[in-house]
């Protein structure tokens, strides 16, 4: 299957079958997240995969619409950066220098650039900044879900109270950006039937 193949037969799934994952698609799925690129490269997020039963069953009380919960192989809950503070762009650069065997001091105008761009942002710029990485990421799982002919479902109705307590975090720290339900499709789901409705060509591209 190519790719455009697999995202034509993408589509926001509304209820699995309960099926569990192979391991290594997970892992091919979660690993385009962590290749996803990311503004800086700063990466101003974390990726919480939800696999137990348990942890689901908790989380559902949290959605609007909890029928992919109850029903997927495993949820993704991808938490966007309030801030990015001095320690975290620190283990930045020792993470690079560790990678690209690069002395710390070889590293300093990059480092420099970075601390400007922050801290001419206010809280607020950051964390839209951050959430916009994270959609980022949410693309790229989706699309590598499709190609691995596994199913999804982003979702952003949730209750923000509920999740942070479920999930334990900070509010002060970072926020609950997306969430994205992956399994197989059931056969009760008569949304995969549909045909999907995108804009024609003439009006969603302009070339100049």
């Amino acid at each position: 299957m190519n790719y455009l193949e697999a995202l034509s037969k993408r589509y926001s799934v509304k209820k699995f079958n309960n099926e569990i994952i192979p391991q290594e698609k997970l892992f091919n799925i979660l690993e385009s997240g962590k290749l996803s690129a990311s503004s800086l490269g700063l990466q101003p997020y974390k990726i919480v995969v939800v696999e137990s039963e348990e942890m689901k069953k908790k989380l559902i009380p949290a959605f609007y619409n909890p029928s992919q919960i109850s029903t997927c192989s495993h949820l993704i809950v991808i938490i966007s950066k309030k801030t990015v503070e001095e320690g975290y762009i620190n283990g930045y650069f020792r993470h690079i220098s560790d990678v690209r065997e690069t002395p710390m001091e070889n590293l300093e105008l990059f480092r420099n650039s970075i601390n400007q761009h922050i801290n001419q942002k206010t809280q607020d710029e950051i964390f839209n900044w951050a959430e916009k990485q994270s959609y980022i990421v949410l693309a790229n799982l989706m699309y590598a879900a499709a190609i691995e002919g596994i199913d999804s479902c982003p979702m952003e109705g949730f209750r923000q109270d509920l999740m942070e307590e479920i999930l334990d975090i900070n509010p002060e720290a970072e926020k609950v950006t997306v969430t994205l339900a992956l399994g197989y499709r059931s056969e009760e789901d008569y949304f995969q039937h549909m045909k999907k409705v995108r804009k024609p060509n003439e009006k969603l591209f302009k070339f100049i």
